[in-house]
């Protein structure tokens, strides 16, 4: 049987990473100012203050430093830009999740797992957590999701890293990225094509990304222990119907 961590996987990772790239997040950042493509990069990593374009590279690890540097606005202050960018959660939320059944509900579970899970090692998703928490049902399912999905991003790096893969790696390793998801990332033609060439040298990797997703999945499961059986089973019916 999968368990609730292999059944959610891919809703949460979907569902709760979609405001990112929404009209939402364009109206807010044009609000506040900031040049197009450029609130995600502030606004998520914001949290950690002011870092440089290196160490915001680092830690959401998928997009290539270059683009990084042109994309971080980092004269654009911390506290506005958590604002921006959780108002652009928000929005999305409260346009896309009124007609979820029972929000409150959903939220109260998800905040259940956020509230309960062990943060060290897990920068972003210990920020996020101790962010300004909407008081509206739709706005803080969103919100208690993209928190959960910054938990679950930052044991799979964690799992990466503990079975000797870079998260590029794993990206070109994963038969839903590769080729595609490096180009819609940024990545240049010919650094995507090199960096699947050197992956394909090593047969070993993709038995250590296979690894790596248990990992993250049995971490996973972990923390949703804060919940009860029948909760887990409710938290996964609901995340699933989205």
């Amino acid at each position: 049987m999968l368990s609730t961590a292999q059944l959610t996987r891919e809703p949460l990772v979907r569902n709760a990473g979609l405001f990112m790239t929404s009209p939402e997040l364009a109206a807010r950042e044009e609000a506040v100012g900031l040049p197009p493509r450029t609130l995600y990069f502030r606004g998520r990593t914001a949290v950690l203050g002011d870092p440089s374009p290196g160490v915001v590279a680092a830690v959401i690890g998928i997009f290539p430093e270059w683009l990084v540097e042109a994309a971080l606005v980092r004269a654009f202050p911390a506290d506005r830009a958590i604002d921006a960018y959780l108002g652009a959660c928000w929005d999305w939320s409260r346009n896309h999740h009124a007609g979820t059944p029972e929000p409150a509900r959903f939220a109260e579970l998800a905040f259940t797992v956020v509230d309960g899970a062990e943060a060290s090692a897990l920068p972003l998703f210990r920020g996020w957590r101790e962010a300004a928490r909407p008081d509206d049902a739709p706005a803080a399912l969103g919100h208690a999701l993209m928190v959960l999905r910054e938990l679950r991003g930052g044991l799979h790096f964690a799992a990466l890293r503990a079975v000797g893969l870079g998260v590029t790696q794993a990206v070109a390793l994963d038969p839903g990225g590769g080729r595609g998801r490096l180009l819609r990332t940024g990545w240049r033609p010919e650094d995507a094509e090199a960096l699947l060439a050197s992956v394909a040298d090593r047969p070993d990797l993709a038995a250590r990304w296979r690894q790596a997703e248990q990992l993250t999945d049995d971490r996973f499961d972990d923390a949703l222990a804060a919940l009860t059986d029948a909760e887990r089973a409710e938290f996964a019916d609901r995340l699933r119907a989205l």
